[in-house]
């Protein structure tokens, strides 16, 4: 019995350490896209690395680049980075049993890796174990990847002509949607994700990058239960559904 459990638990985490792999060897890929556009787009050989060591989110990172690759004003660039990265507000408050109990360090470097794909990651966990390994496996893995992948990039960035031609630029939102699918069983979160979907599309073409992925978040009110939906889900789960309701006993 005893035996069967641990082989239980040896092949979730070995599950777990795959997917988190396989990942990370994507976002390795994205990091050294970053570091290859950024140089080629003339900016300093030193800028993508420190930038992935002190910012560390690739979304930001590659918003800061392209403004202020275009001849933006560094300012502008700095704050539409950080309004990409309201989004790690709510990540917090999702995540944020992980770090519960840990001193001010850890807490400091638990925040700084706490990126989309650590945040999916911990929450598709059911214990608290399992949310803080998944949690520090998966940021500290990232970190790593990406930092390497950058500093790949940066270096071989001079001698790549065309660097858009390898479509590394695409492994970013697609490693996004593979983490997003499991959690889309759920009509519920189906009609958040068509409604975010559309919210986007449709005011991209007439704001300013970042804005419409912020605006996208109201396609949460899509997914909220309703009518029927949201009786089956307040539904105590031993009910038994056709068990017909009692009256009152007159008392004596």
């Amino acid at each position: 019995m005893i035996r069967s459990i641990w082989r239980t638990r040896d092949k979730e985490l070995a599950g777990l350490l795959r997917d988190i792999a396989l990942v990370c060897v994507a976002d390795a890929l994205v990091g050294a896209s970053f570091g290859a556009i950024t140089v080629g787009l003339g900016l300093p050989l030193w800028l993508p690395m420190l930038m992935s060591v002190v910012v560390f989110a690739g979304a930001a990172q590659f918003l800061f680049v392209g403004i202020v690759g275009a001849g933006g004003n560094p300012l502008a660039a700095l704050a539409a980075g950080l309004l990409v990265n309201v989004r790690h507000v709510p990540f917090g408050f999702a995540v944020g049993d992980v770090l519960d109990g840990t001193g001010p360090l850890r807490r400091l470097l638990g925040s700084h890796v706490m990126v989309d794909e650590t945040v999916a990651f911990t929450l598709a966990q059911r214990t608290p174990a399992r949310r803080r390994t998944a949690y520090w496996l998966c940021g500290a893995g990232l970190f790593a990847a990406w930092n390497l992948g950058v500093a790949a990039g940066a270096f071989g960035g001079r001698a790549v002509g065309d660097t858009d031609a390898f479509g590394l630029d695409a492994a970013f939102p697609a490693v996004l949607l593979a983490l997003l699918l499991p959690s889309l069983d759920r009509p519920g979160n189906r009609r958040a994700a068509f409604a975010g979907v559309v919210i986007a599309l449709a005011t991209t073409p007439f704001l300013p990058a970042g804005l419409p992925v912020l605006l996208a978040l109201a396609g949460v009110a899509a997914g909220l239960p309703y009518g029927a939906e949201a009786d089956t889900e307040h539904a105590p789960a031993n009910a038994p559904a056709d068990a017909a309701p009692t009256e009152p006993r007159p008392s004596r």
